[in-house]
């Protein structure tokens, strides 16, 4: 075989880049779910004028919705309670339920579901129901649109002790 000293070595090279690649993404994702925030963050604040009262944790926990998603960019930016948002994690942006929660999106056009931290405040354009990082988009298959039409369930809120499920 032609030039096969030079297959073994790239092979591995590869290989390599793609289980750090993957190593990456799996303690991203960890991160996403992981106890970094002690509590919950319920208080009221004001975007543009609007003042927005977040909902009690027992109001979240039987929260369903249906509407509009769209994705946004946040590489790097701290969300509402602190935590760095990553670019290739499942983040989301809230107007009202308590910070930090875990919901499941389902995109109510292809039925594909996926689970998101919701760390951020937003959106706030109106007629926007949640936005989701590019992450979530690619899993939900609107990234590309840029907007759908999802449901939205909270599993959770809450991390560590303070905790909560239905």
């Amino acid at each position: 075989m032609k030039h096969s000293h030079l297959r073994r070595p790239a092979t591995l090279a590869l290989a390599l880049g793609l289980a750090a690649c993957s190593q990456l993404l799996s303690s991203c994702q960890q991160q996403q779910l992981a106890a970094d925030y002690p509590g919950y963050k319920m208080a009221p604040y004001t975007v543009k004028g609007v003042h927005y009262v977040p909902m009690s944790v027992d109001q979240a926990l039987h929260y369903r919705a249906e509407g509009i998603a769209s994705h946004y960019e946040a590489d790097g930016r701290r969300g509402a309670i602190g935590q760095k948002l990553y670019e290739g994690c499942l983040y989301a942006a809230h107007r009202t339920l308590p910070l930090p929660c875990v919901v499941r999106i389902t995109n109510l056009s292809n039925g594909r579901s996926c689970k998101a931290r919701v760390a951020d405040r937003g959106p706030f354009i109106n007629n926007r129901l949640i936005d989701v990082s590019s992450e979530v988009a690619h899993r939900l298959g609107f990234h590309s649109k840029g907007l759908d039409r999802v449901r939205v369930e909270v599993l959770s809120v809450g991390d560590g002790p303070w905790k909560r499920t239905l």
